[in-house]
């Protein structure tokens, strides 16, 4: 299977052979042949590392030319390739390539692709400013995408795409300062109180439930509490230490150690039960313990109705995961606040999910993925 750079970087490097006619060693990039000097040489040795990795450096294409004669819109395709190659965690190409290449195709492209890239000055990135704050974007929100297209031809600078002015002109515009725009202002996001995470709870399913009480009791971040297994924590001491294998700020090299106190440890306990490198908190999990609570409430005689699994599809499209990542987490809970609480039908995001605001819908079995956070 092709990896990210397979998909971006391009063709394979070349090989170095000889030309038969002239005895020279030779490489051919993008269809043009290159002749290096006598072939086996230690010269033509040298000249074929050179120009390979020239051609490397250049993205795999030959010399790009002027920089005067680029367009924006070139300078844009060269760095989201750049972008998905760069902003990959885990093998997976992150959300700020999204970002970047959404940025880049709704605001840039659009006003300035076809304008010369050594022409795109502080009044075209004010311009481009002006349309962001049009479409409705938050003040933070937009000085981070003004940030992401100067750090756009930061990098072609650093390429030999444009000249140096260009990035250093662009660096004169100052970001939007609050309550000097026009531009709207976000509502703090403040922590969920006591009362409301106490009253959800119980709509939980356990394990989602329990997860919740670990990540309060010790302030991990969502996708921390998702990835815990057995082999992550060090229990040799009172106060345990896990130590996440990933996490948000690990590309800075930092280290990221998560104290676990008694009461912590208390609900995360009958969890490490199972194999060193199984995760402790799983969607699969949570799905038989809801299905055994149904069971053990089951009024209907088993003679009667439909045995246990019997009215389950053979091959279902989706199937529980061994983990829950950070969206099913939020997912489950999201579902569990709209079955504590009153929520209008219109302000339910999975709405159509729900039989006419039924809540006992939430018991069918084909919403039983639905309610761990499997879907």
């Amino acid at each position: 299977m092709p990896t990210i750079q397979d998909r971006f970087l391009g063709p394979p490097i070349p090989k170095y052979r000889r030309h038969k006619a002239s005895g020279q060693a030779i490489v051919t990039l993008n269809g043009k042949d290159f002749y290096l000097g006598p072939h086996g040489s230690k010269v033509s040795r040298l000249e074929y590392d050179r120009v390979v990795g020239e051609w490397v450096q250049n993205g795999r294409q030959l010399g790009r030319g002027n920089a005067c004669d680029l367009a924006v819109v070139e300078i844009i395709n060269a760095y989201r390739k750049f972008s998905d190659i760069y902003y990959v965690k885990n093998g997976q190409r992150t959300r700020e390539a999204e970002i970047i290449t959404h940025t880049l195709k709704r605001f840039v492209q659009p006003l300035y692709g076809r304008t010369p890239a050594v022409d795109f000055g502080p009044c075209a990135l004010k311009t481009v400013r002006e349309k962001m704050l049009e479409a409705g974007h938050s003040r933070g929100v937009i000085n981070k995408n003004v940030d992401r297209i100067r750090r756009m031809f930061r990098w072609a600078a650093s390429e030999e795409m444009t000249p140096v002015t260009v990035f250093q002109a662009l660096s004169t515009v100052t970001g939007l300062r609050k309550g000097r725009t026009t531009a709207r202002e976000p509502v703090p996001i403040k922590s969920v109180s006591v009362k409301i995470v106490e009253s959800t709870l119980p709509h939980l399913p356990i394990v989602v439930a329990d997860m919740v009480r670990l990540q309060r009791l010790t302030g991990a971040r969502p996708g921390e509490v998702c990835q815990l297994r057995p082999m992550d924590l060090d229990r040799s001491k009172p106060i345990w230490e896990y130590r996440p294998e990933s996490h948000k700020v690990e590309h800075h090299d930092l280290d990221r150690i998560i104290f676990i106190g008694p009461k912590g440890q208390d609900v995360l306990r009958s969890y490490l039960l199972r194999p060193a490198d199984v995760y402790c908190f799983s969607p699969a999990e949570a799905m038989k313990q809801h299905l055994e609570a149904r069971h053990a409430s089951r009024k209907t005689p088993l003679s009667y109705g439909n045995s246990p699994g019997s009215n389950r599809k053979p091959n279902p499209k989706r199937r529980p995961t061994t983990r829950y990542t950070k969206d099913a987490y939020n997912r489950a809970i999201q579902r569990g606040c709209e079955a504590a609480f009153d929520i209008p039908k219109e302000l339910r995001s999975i709405s159509k999910k729900l039989p006419d605001g039924d809540r006992k819908g939430l018991q069918k079995p084909d919403l039983y993925d639905w309610f761990c956070g499997v879907g």
